[in-house]
């Protein structure tokens, strides 16, 4: 009976508890997202048209760019045009690296300044069978940072891992696999 007593109280507790109670000094174990992007406030929207599909071309507020399917799909692979692949290659590395800049400063780790000193290289693999439509994507990443320890990076990469927009997004969806190496 007493213990059905502390369960029941531990259980009421936890209800008006927002967030699971964590001890201190427990290891931080990559959980539940506690961001509600339905309601979080818009801190900036980016607009794209596409017309044409892989072989048109793409409108932003600052962007124009044009579509070219990739040879390996059968395309003409224009040159001076891009497709899907690269886009969400360049906005995943760009914004992984901004969440590594940020995620270092928080942790005392400084980053160097000269842009060619921390580099993300980000490869797409648009992988499965075009024939049945079943297809996806999958990330490799190589970060490579001038001036700070291997381990020290690692630490960044894996914090980082938990911020970067699109880590979180594609996160159980899409294997990302990011590798640290020297410069």
């Amino acid at each position: 009976m007493a213990s059905a007593r502390s369960l029941r109280s531990l259980l009421a507790t936890t209800r008006r508890t927002p967030f699971p109670l964590v001890p201190v000094n427990a290891v931080h174990v990559i959980g539940r997202r506690l961001l509600n992007t339905n309601t979080a406030p818009i801190l900036y929207s980016a607009h794209a048209k596409v017309k044409g599909a892989r072989t048109g071309h793409v409108e932003g507020d600052d962007l124009r760019v044009g579509l070219t399917m990739a040879k390996a799909l059968g395309g003409k692979g224009d040159k001076g045009k891009t497709n899907p692949e690269e886009l969400f290659a360049a906005g995943y590395g760009a914004c992984f690296q901004s969440a590594m800049n940020a995620v270092a400063a928080s942790m005392g780790a400084k980053m160097p300044t000269n842009p060619e000193d921390s580099v993300v290289a980000t490869t797409v693999h648009l992988v499965g069978d075009m024939k049945k439509l079943d297809m996806g994507i999958r990330v490799d990443m190589k970060v490579s940072v001038r001036g700070l320890e291997k381990g020290t990076v690692e630490k960044i990469v894996d914090r980082a891992k938990e911020v970067c927009p699109y880590s979180r997004a594609t996160r159980g969806n899409v294997t990302t696999n990011v590798e640290v190496v020297q410069l």
